[in-house]
């Protein structure tokens, strides 16, 4: 993966062909990316960098266009929940999915192989060129398994 100095360089550079200011606002939201594994709301973003920030000004119009910009420029990727918005994540590691539960929210990353292989195959077999791909699997968590049958 990417250091972040490396990180804070392509940023930098994004923002200035997009003739935006580099602020230590937009470095949190990218540190707090790169520093945190797992996957954010906007909302999460905003308040963890309000507690661990107390003295930075940062509104959650930044962190909403500061995640845009990172997502168009595939820095970031995000998980769409419907109604409920999305979350992000740093989308430079290595390609996964995404199992997710529909009760408690928890998001578990997987690859399989055999998935990313049966994929290829599809898209050849409709002469389709794939260029990318995202899957979610959504249901119930083992632990919310338990939790049922235990009420």
């Amino acid at each position: 993966m990417i250091s972040y100095n490396g990180l804070l360089e392509k940023f930098k550079e994004l923002l200035k062909n997009n003739a935006l200011k580099f602020t230590k606002q937009r470095e949190l939201i990218l540190k707090f990316l790169y520093q945190n594994k797992g996957h954010y709301t906007p909302e999460d973003i905003y308040m963890l960098l309000k507690q661990q920030h107390p003295d930075v000004n940062i509104g959650i119009a930044t962190v909403y266009r500061t995640l845009t910009l990172l997502e168009e420029s595939h820095i970031v990727s995000s998980i769409s929940f419907g109604i409920q918005g999305k979350k992000y994540e740093l989308g430079l590691k290595k390609h996964h999915d995404h199992l997710i539960c529909t009760q408690c929210g928890k998001i578990i990353e997987f690859y399989d192989e055999i998935i990313e292989e049966r994929q290829e195959e599809i898209a050849k077999k409709f002469n389709f060129k794939m260029t990318g791909h995202t899957m979610k699997i959504e249901g119930i968590c083992e632990a919310c398994q338990k939790a049922e049958s235990e009420a």
